[in-house]
């Protein structure tokens, strides 16, 4: 079976690595020439777990390839994935410019039957653009070729994609046509021996999954930060609140976790999306849009606790941060709690020294040297009159205290994920702070 893959993102490539680790033939495909330059070299351009070492294996064993051309590969095709960006615009909107610009591609060359796949997260919707586009195209080649356009959102979570991906709890997919589902079925079959994780649905609906799961997601994230702010103001525990509530069957105990916000290219963007696909059609979601504004000051409660130790007096103060990407086992800093943080800290005069074991390289670019880097969390510390965790990286979890207690000048620990103890770290002498 040969697909095509279009963008070499972060969900192309690692869509397209556990297709060929299946027996599938793929080509990957990216504008990006030196991008696809470095592919073929085995160098991929992204921190996942796992995947340098599937991308080389499959490349070398003829499965997975990668050019700068769809064109080429669209006769010997038979599902095209579009897997670009789906940036938000300025009003929230999912900007789609990139996945019509493929569909128009698709459109000017194909020449047989395919299926043309929405991998990326797109609003409701987006399928008739998609076919509209096409079939523009075919008519002014004066041509008439069947197609089907389905929808096939991708639920990876970025540190453990790989094993999401080839061990899926389920994959959605969204067709109008009875060729388009057996052609899918074959594709996923080898991921789905048992068959109730395969859910397919009008195109519509699978649209509407991606955005609603990752909204829910969202939505319990915020909850459960109100109520350890909450927690905090009327001496409750959240930790204890938080077992208590998971508990129950009909909660669980996911996404319970406080924290000092969310971030990265999934939830933020989903959330604003949907607020606006609402808003297009007449609707308000008045949830999200609270969840969105506890998210954002959510990134500012480290900073917050942080100032009302120093009553204020932040100007010339040493900070250190544990963790820059927004989540551990990746680099990815886009919405990155750890970006808001350092941005105040460095308009109030402080000294701003950081560490995360993969996302410097990914730091440095987005804000160069306002920063002082160092190797290791020690180094990190070290003369630092508050040290704050922003994100829970195992190394960062069992420290040696009495070395970090030497190395401060003022032993004040603001941990923003909860993973420390705080009775250890009072009895050692700190002035420990969390969340809740």
């Amino acid at each position: 079976m040969n697909i095509a893959i279009v963008g070499t993102g972060y969900v192309g490539l690692v869509s397209g690595a556990c297709f060929a680790e299946m027996g599938i033939n793929v080509t990957c495909i990216d504008t990006n020439k030196s991008k696809i330059d470095s592919l073929r070299d085995g160098v991929v351009p992204i921190y996942e777990p796992g995947l340098e070492e599937i991308v080389r294996k499959n490349s070398k064993a003829g499965r997975l390839h990668f050019t700068t051309r769809l064109e080429s590969v669209l006769d010997t095709t038979e599902v095209i994935f579009s897997a670009v960006g789906t940036p938000s615009d300025e009003d929230g909107s999912a900007d789609l410019s990139y996945v019509l610009e493929v569909a128009r591609t698709v459109g000017k060359n194909m020449n047989r039957y395919l299926v043309f796949v929405t991998k990326s997260t797109v609003p409701v919707g987006t399928s008739k653009k998609i076919k509209s586009a096409i079939e523009e195209e075919l008519s002014r080649r004066g041509l008439d070729i069947e197609f089907d356009v389905a929808s096939n959102p991708e639920f990876l979570k970025e540190g453990a994609a790989i094993e999401d991906f080839m061990k899926p709890e389920r994959v959605v997919i969204g067709v109008e046509s009875s060729r388009a589902k057996s052609i899918m079925t074959k594709l996923y079959k080898p991921f789905t021996l048992i068959g109730d994780r395969l859910i397919f649905t009008d195109v519509a609906s699978a649209e509407m999954i991606k955005y609603a799961a990752n909204s829910m997601l969202a939505t319990r994230i915020s909850f459960m930060n109100d109520i350890a702010n909450l927690c905090e103001l009327v001496g409750a525990d959240v930790n204890q609140v938080r077992k208590g509530i998971g508990s129950d069957s009909r909660i669980g105990a996911k996404f319970l976790y406080p924290g000092c916000g969310y971030g990265g290219s999934c939830f933020p963007k989903d959330v604003k999306a949907l607020i606006k696909t609402a808003e297009e059609n007449g609707y308000s979601m008045q949830v999200l849009k609270a969840v969105e504004a506890v998210n954002e000051r959510q990134k500012t409660v480290l900073f917050d606790k942080l100032n009302a130790y120093y009553e204020g007096k932040l100007n010339g103060k040493v900070v250190s941060l544990l963790g820059l990407a927004f989540k551990p086992e990746t680099d990815d800093m886009r919405e990155a709690p750890s970006l808001v943080l350092i941005n105040k800290l460095l308009q109030s005069g402080c000294e701003v020294q950081v560490y995360d074991p993969v996302a410097m390289n990914e730091c440095h670019r987005r804000i160069g040297n306002s920063v002082s880097y160092h190797k290791d969390l020690y180094q990190a510390v070290a003369n630092s009159d508050a040290m704050l965790l922003v994100t829970e990286w195992k190394e960062f979890r069992v420290p040696d205290w009495n070395k970090i207690k030497q190395l401060m000048s003022t032993p004040l620990v603001i941990d923003g994920r909860n993973i420390f103890e705080a009775e250890e770290l009072r009895n050692k002498g700190f002035d420990y702070y969390r969340i809740g």
